[in-house]
Order: C-alpha cells, then sequence, then structure tokens
C-alpha cells in the first residue's frame, strides 16, 4: 500500500486561538475522497460504518447524544448538521478537547473532508505538539481511505499494523509532518522537532533520540 502517498494527500496546520478566555492549539488536517457528499457522511455518522474505517462506537448519535468509542475518547455532539458539519467534544483521561468535521462537495465523486482538533495548551502539547493527536487522526483518515477503497475488505487492525516496519514508518513521516506544521505556525524549530521525534517514539514503541 502506498502509505506515504496517503501522507501526502493530507493537508495539514496548526493555529493558535483561545476557548473560553484560555490559549489552545487547532490541530487542522484536511484531504479528499473520492465519493460524494452524502455516502461521506453517512461513513462518518453511521454507526455500522464507522468500525470499518474507525473504532466500535456505541451511545445515542445525534445532536445533544452522548457516544463512546471502545477504548479512546467518548463526548457530547454538539452539532450534526447533514451533510457537511459534524462537531463533538472530546473527553479523554479527564481532559476534554473539541473536534468539528466539516464536508465540502468538490464535485459529483469527490469531498473535501476537513477535521479540526482544538485543545488548550498544556505540558502534554509541550511535550509532544500537535502531532499528539494529529497523528493519530493521520491514522484515521488512512482507514477511512482504505474503507472507502475496498469497502468490504477486513478493517486494517491499527495496533498491528503500528507493530510493523510500514506502521512504524508512517508514524515517524507522520510525526515529522506535523513537527514541519507547528514550525509554521511560529514554533521554535528545536523544540518542535524534539517533539516530534518523541510523538514518534510514542506511536512506534521506540526510545526517542537522545538529545
Amino acid at each position: 500500500m502506498d502509505f506515504a502517498g496517503h501522507l501526502g494527500a493530507v493537508d495539514r496546520s496548526v493555529a493558535d486561538l483561545e476557548m473560553d478566555g484560555k490559549p489552545a492549539r487547532a490541530v487542522i488536517l484536511s484531504r479528499s475522497y473520492d465519493t460524494d457528499i452524502e455516502d461521506l457522511w453517512d461513513a462518518l455518522t453511521n454507526a455500522e460504518r464507522i468500525p470499518r474505517w474507525f473504532l466500535p462506537i456505541e451511545g445515542d448519535l445525534r445532536a445533544g447524544g452522548r457516544f463512546q468509542f471502545t477504548g479512546n475518547a467518548g463526548g457530547e455532539i454538539t452539532a450534526c448538521d447533514k451533510p457537511d458539519r459534524l462537531a463533538a467534544t472530546w473527553e479523554m483521561q479527564g481532559d476534554v478537547s473539541w473536534v468539528e468535521v466539516r464536508l465540502e462537495s468538490e464535485g459529483a465523486e469527490t469531498t473535501r473532508f476537513t477535521l479540526t482538533h482544538t485543545a488548550l495548551v498544556s505540558p502534554f502539547w509541550d511535550q509532544f505538539g500537535p502531532g499528539a493527536v494529529g497523528a493519530g487522526w493521520d491514522g484515521g483518515l488512512l482507514g477511512m481511505a482504505l474503507y472507502l477503497s475496498a469497502p468490504d475488505a477486513p478493517r486494517m487492525d491499527e495496533n498491528a499494523f503500528a507493530g510493523t516496519e510500514e506502521g512504524k514508518a508512517f508514524f515517524r513521516q507522520s510525526a515529522a509532518a506535523w513537527g514541519e506544521a507547528d514550525i509554521a505556525r511560529g514554533e521554535d524549530p528545536d523544540q518542535a522537532r524534539a517533539a516530534a521525534a518523541r510523538t514518534a517514539a510514542f506511536y512506534t514503541g521506540e526510545a526517542p533520540p537522545e538529545g
């Protein structure tokens, strides 16, 4: 599989903003998929399809309802505007952040998918930078691409994938790309690349480089 090609299909950026008067950062991923907006919306919101590209989910999947991904985050759906906007809180290990997905039709069979994950600046951010969530979402966008290209194929096991040489290379490249996006935002290059190395080590299970 052309994992490098999948990484290259994603536009990444990092933005400074405020949430409730506190400094926050937004991690933004955007890419196009070869399907119409109605189908992509259904893949994004249908409880039977979500596990085919992401994780098993349960809950009340409508505006105001709560959801829980197995072994991962849960939260409240704050907006569900078919077929182009979904927003929710992202609650995990006592921390709350915010996720928004927007879809935009680019033609009869192409749709732009843009995900924004906003979190308050914290020591965790200082340690790992945008790749902490960005690399995970890179995996999610890859899962969506694989699913849409072969809907009946078995879902990729992300844990097994992360342990392969291809998987490790994928997450190293993802983390490095997020480091460069943070530099473009204005982060000190040495700090951004050190945080990216720590992110890569987390996802690959390898020790980060010294220094």
